[in-house]
């Protein structure tokens, strides 16, 4: 579960990660407020506004309405608030969001902490997550802070420094220290950053996270270690041990047709392609993806009915397949080893007829248990499906339907 960078703040600093202080609001009137208060508590002359949309690339992205980048300096309490009319209820497009881009409702009203002062600020990249191939943590950082690490690691990957750690045994002294060392620090800031280290590590195990980055980390001109931005990722998994994280959901920034399938329990995410797909199991909607992109189409989502798929799963699946404009045609691909062929197939045929006409090729492939008596079903129904047997079959079909 993705969450907002003021509420990534919000956790960061209850584990005594120091970060950029900063208030969200949602109307022009409230940033000025909010900027005062800032103003009083801070000491900060000069503020960032910030659009706050589940999307990277804000600095550089633009609101589609006014022009306006999704990260501003303003200058002083009025000019506040102007940048904030530019912003909220905006459009923002980044390279993250595609071209629809994003509806702003929220802008974070946030201190500046590039002061000047006796030292030049500095900016590095850090991130935690799980390396799958490791079975640990790691924390990779960079002193190229505040672009793409996709471009550092393409054109410098030497400047990556990566540090991995046994969940079994925690981040040890020695591995935070190691990777302030090898950003280059000393003294005081040497000394920040391996505070901040073991706090964000402490943070990351604490809220079950799955990703952390922290993109600027910022040394500030009298040495302290700042989280300028923070992108957290909640694992979905053990969101049951943390109610309070729940909370921080944001469900309209969240594809609509995403929500609708979790509301029926089924796991979908929507892709960009031209082909629906309905499966029962990840591995074989991987490899039913594959097959579609094979046959010459695109998979419009990914869409996992489980093991033990019900006509009224099956009917769900369709309803949301069918709202994206987009898809050409749909494909089943069932195997039935918990799930029965005949139930499926009951299941489609009975979606067919509750949903109404519909204008796009189906074709349904069955194999397992009761799978020939699923397909005799289809066959009988006298309704515009084609089933298939094998997987070639299938592709076939989808490549006919396309065609």
């Amino acid at each position: 579960m993705n969450i907002h960078e003021y509420q990534a703040k919000e956790i960061l600093k209850k584990f005594g990660v120091q970060i950029q202080e900063g208030i969200c609001v949602e109307s022009p009137l409230e940033a000025v407020a909010a900027a005062k208060k800032l103003n009083r508590e801070t000491g900060t002359e000069w503020f960032v506004v910030k659009a706050q949309i589940h999307a990277g690339g804000r600095g550089k992205g633009r609101v589609k309405e006014t022009d306006s980048k999704g990260v501003v300096i303003a200058k002083d309490v009025n000019e506040v608030q102007e940048k904030v009319k530019a912003i909220i209820g905006g459009t923002l497009v980044t390279h993250q969001t595609g071209a629809s881009g994003k509806k702003v409702r929220k802008v974070l009203i946030a201190q500046d902490v590039f002061y000047p002062g006796e030292n030049e600020p500095k900016e590095y990249y850090m991130s935690i997550l799980l390396d799958r191939a490791t079975g640990k943590d790691v924390i990779m950082t960079s002193s190229e802070g505040g672009v793409d690490i996709e471009e550092v690691a393409a054109k410098t990957p030497e400047k990556i420094i990566k540090e991995w750690i046994d969940p079994t045994v925690g981040l040890q002294s020695f591995q935070a220290r190691k990777i302030a060392f090898g950003l280059g620090l000393q003294g005081k800031a040497f000394k920040e950053m391996v505070k901040f280290i073991k706090a964000l590590y402490k943070a990351y195990v604490a809220t079950d996270s799955s990703q952390f980055e922290i993109n600027p980390v910022l040394k500030t001109s009298d040495d302290r270690i700042v989280a300028v931005d923070a992108k957290v990722n909640l694992d979905d998994n053990a969101l049951y041990r943390h109610p309070e994280l729940i909370e921080l959901r944001d469900i309209s920034e969240e594809d609509p047709l995403e929500v609708e399938a979790g509301e029926s329990d089924l796991n979908y995410i929507k892709l960009d392609g031209n082909v629906g797909c309905m499966v029962n199991g990840a591995g074989l909607a991987m490899a039913t993806m594959d097959m579609i992109k094979l046959s010459g189409g695109e998979p419009a989502n990914f869409l996992d009915v489980g093991g033990t798929a019900s006509a009224e799963t099956v009917e769900a699946g369709f309803r949301i397949i069918l709202k994206d404009p987009n898809v050409k045609a749909i494909l089943i691909n069932i195997f039935g080893g918990i799930v029965r062929g005949d139930r499926v197939a009951q299941g489609v045929v009975d979606a067919y007829k509750n949903i109404g006409k519909i204008d796009i090729p189906i074709i349904v492939r069955l194999q397992g248990t009761n799978a020939e008596e699923g397909a005799k079903i289809i066959d009988d129904s006298g309704l515009k499906v084609t089933s298939a047997v094998l997987l070639k079959d299938a592709a076939a079909s989808v490549k006919e339907a396309l065609s």
